[in-house]
């Protein structure tokens, strides 16, 4: 349910209504914007007598929310979430690059890697530690090690770290990670999606291989509910009947979930083609269709990676990238 305050309303009126509503065993998501108060309750709202709020004098009007997934929903927060990470923004007026590895594979790789991508415009290093793989006799990663790795990186670029946690066991690990990704086979993770929820980190939570829009959304609100609100939704591609790509890329989903969520929404288009040669156009779709960044894998010797050389760039291949993603921003008003 949303209740909508009259402008000008003052603070103290908006409080008394928020504690008549709490004594009724709600939760208050509150938003404040530029033009308007809104309160989102949270909760058995069947107890609620809609038109005794709608009686109330500084309610300009009271909706009843549908969809299952409270927090992440435009309604309860009318304005775009904007993440800020060290300085750098994620979402509505900025096209983000995140850019990186696949997985860390040595001290020399990921520091070269870094300083290529930030020379680009990169604002983060992705990087993966830990390695979900379907064969168990793939590179799994170097765990521990390469987080190190990574924050050695960081230290030597300045650029905040993005990399992904397999499982609850080692988010202690992760407390100098500026993004924790949780990849598309934890997504529904819902232990792991409670507990990040309890920590003040910014999480990039990528959409399952078969999700419903409405299935990652809820995923996002289980995060919220918890009361980490600073989550970043990617799209990967999704697996379809199609064979002549590794996933499906669902553009579709950037203006459906920008004007069903505020929740800002990247694409990485390197997951979801599999194929180096198409993430310069799956790239410019992105951002055309109104995403808020993208990530690309990019490794400094792709055809000896470790993990998905096949769908990594090279420095000057993202270099290259980015000069034409810079016009696409442009036209759009938004700033790379």
């Amino acid at each position: 349910m949303i209740v909508v305050i009259k402008p000008h309303t003052e603070e103290a009126e908006i409080q008394k209504l928020v504690k008549f509503i709490e004594g009724q065993g709600l939760q208050i998501h509150y938003s404040q914007g530029i033009n308007s108060t809104i309160l989102g309750l949270v909760g058995d709202t069947q107890v609620v007598d809609t038109h005794k709020l709608r009686s109330n004098k500084i309610v300009e009007k009271v909706l009843r929310v549908q969809e299952p997934y409270k927090k992440a929903n435009r309604m309860f927060h009318p304005e775009d979430t904007i993440i800020d990470v060290a300085g750098n923004k994620i979402g509505e007026g900025y096209v983000t690059a995140i850019a990186g590895p696949c997985s860390v594979e040595s001290e020399e790789q990921i520091v070269e890697i870094a300083r290529a991508v930030k020379a680009s415009g990169a604002k983060f290093l992705r990087g993966g530690a830990f390695k979900p793989r379907t064969s168990p006799y793939s590179f799994q990663g170097m765990g521990a090690t390469g987080l190190e790795l990574l924050l050695l990186a960081k230290k030597e670029t300045g650029l905040p770290i993005v990399t992904e946690l397999m499982d609850l066991s080692q988010l202690d690990l992760f407390e100098d990670v500026d993004v924790i990704q949780v990849g598309a086979r934890n997504m529904q993770n819902f232990i792991m999606l409670k507990e990040l929820g309890k920590i003040d980190k910014p999480i990039l939570l990528k959409r399952g291989l078969s999700a419903t829009m409405s299935e990652f959304l809820m995923a996002a609100e289980y995060i919220m509910s918890g009361g980490n609100e600073k989550v970043i939704l990617c799209e990967r591609g999704i697996r379809t009947f199609e064979k002549a790509t590794r996933n499906t890329l669902d553009i579709s989903c950037v203006p459906v979930l920008k004007r069903k969520s505020h929740l800002p929404v990247i694409i990485d288009p390197s997951h979801a083609t599999g194929i180096n040669w198409t993430v310069e156009s799956m790239a410019k779709a992105a951002v055309a269709a109104g995403a808020d960044g993208v990530m690309i894998e990019v490794h400094n010797k792709p055809e000896e990676a470790l993990c998905d050389g096949d769908q990594a760039i090279t420095p000057a291949e993202f270099d290259h990238i980015m000069n034409t993603l810079k016009k696409y921003a442009d036209i759009e008003g938004k700033t790379i």
